[in-house]
């Protein structure tokens, strides 16, 4: 297994709630009995906006499946983008008693009544902490942590004075409370702080009048590629030209971070890509594409699994308590463990934009 985790760039939203629950129809079986395996079901989306993300994750986890040999395991794929219910609902008739998915929250949240009714534990794909708990584990990378992980390399290095310039929207309110947070727990000083909206002429607003009262030591933009490169001349010429610039995990696979120059000597928080590109390299020989980065949750999720099975009793309810080894796991992310929250706590590396990883991650948990 040692050779065997946003940004979820790519990934198209649901902007509508989901519907409520109806109490689901019959449905019958599509699968033969079998007595030998545990039946696991794989919820993401082969069709609609989201299909290259989800048959990546798909593809990610049947190598999972062939490098363990996992005899003992059926996995079976249901299409989350034809409807998060129907496929939850055909999984449930078909025997399957854990969820690895879905990739959204919102179907997350759909299909949850049904799974919690037949005691079936969901480890979701998702990054969103809010729906962690009630059966829901969330594996996705947490922006939270990496925020967290970035500010607390850079206060280590002498950052005392903290900015941020955070994008509208819940994204952008929740990483806004974590810098807080963060800066206040080390010691520091968040001394200024901008909200902007997605296009160039509030960027540029928010990053001219950024710390016009008191400069600051470092400023932690939290977005992607495209506004971080857009920003960063900006600050460059701005009031505090000699500032740290950081990032979050959004930064990990984007391309558009080490081509620009002004985010050289840029910090940011990630879990690690190190054994990550031995999956890549195995990924395009098997399926001649490279997979998205999120395809590694799909590959842990199948580790973590056949992990467990080897004291889970075929038949029997899926053993959560499992899940909470405070030891922890391992997999093409480097370490990770659910915490009392059911959110997946990982051991993040910190890279300096030009120069690679700065400080490595953590090997493990001591507690």
């Amino acid at each position: 297994m040692t050779m065997l985790l946003a940004a979820c760039q790519g990934i198209v939203p649901r902007t509508k709630a989901p519907a409520p629950v109806a109490a689901p129809p019959p449905v019958t079986s599509a699968l033969p009995k079998d007595q030998a395996r545990h039946r696991v079901a794989l919820l993401v989306p082969l069709s609609g906006p989201n299909a290259a993300v989800g048959q990546s994750i798909a593809n990610a986890a049947n190598l999972a499946l062939i490098d363990t040999g996992g005899r003992n395991i059926r996995m079976t794929t249901y299409d989350t983008g034809a409807g998060a219910q129907t496929a939850a609902q055909r999984a449930l008739a078909d025997g399957n008693r854990v969820f690895l998915g879905p990739l959204l929250s919102t179907d997350v949240q759909a299909i949850n009544p049904l799974a919690q009714r037949a005691g079936v534990p969901i480890i979701s794909f998702s990054n969103d902490a809010e729906i962690a708990g009630n059966g829901i584990y969330v594996l996705g990378f947490s922006p939270d942590q990496a925020i967290r992980r970035v500010v607390d390399f850079a206060h280590s290095r002498g950052v005392v004075k903290f900015a941020g310039l955070m994008p509208s929207g819940a994204y952008g309110r929740n990483a806004a409370t974590t810098f807080i947070k963060s800066v206040e727990s080390t010691g520091g000083k968040v001394v200024a702080m901008k909200n902007y909206d997605r296009n160039a002429q509030s960027l540029t607003t928010a990053v001219k009048t950024l710390g016009v009262n008191q400069p600051y030591d470092a400023v932690l933009i939290a977005d992607g590629g495209r506004i971080a490169s857009a920003a960063a001349p900006m600050i460059r010429k701005g009031l505090s030209p000699d500032a740290r610039i950081l990032g979050t995990e959004l930064w990990n696979a984007d391309s558009l971070i080490a081509r620009s120059p002004a985010l050289q000597g840029a910090w940011y928080a990630s879990v690690s890509d190190g054994i990550y590109a031995q999956l890549a390299g195995k990924y395009r020989t098997r399926y001649g594409k490279e997979p998205f980065r999120l395809a590694s949750l799909g590959y842990d999720s199948v580790l973590l699994v056949v992990r467990i099975a080897a004291d889970w009793k075929v038949g029997a309810p899926f053993p959560v308590r499992e899940l909470e080894d405070r030891g922890g796991f391992s997999g093409i992310d480097g370490a990770f463990r659910f915490g009392k929250d059911n959110v997946a706590e990982r051991a993040l590396e910190v890279v300096e934009v030009g120069n690679g990883v700065v400080s490595p991650a953590p090997r493990g948990f001591g507690n």
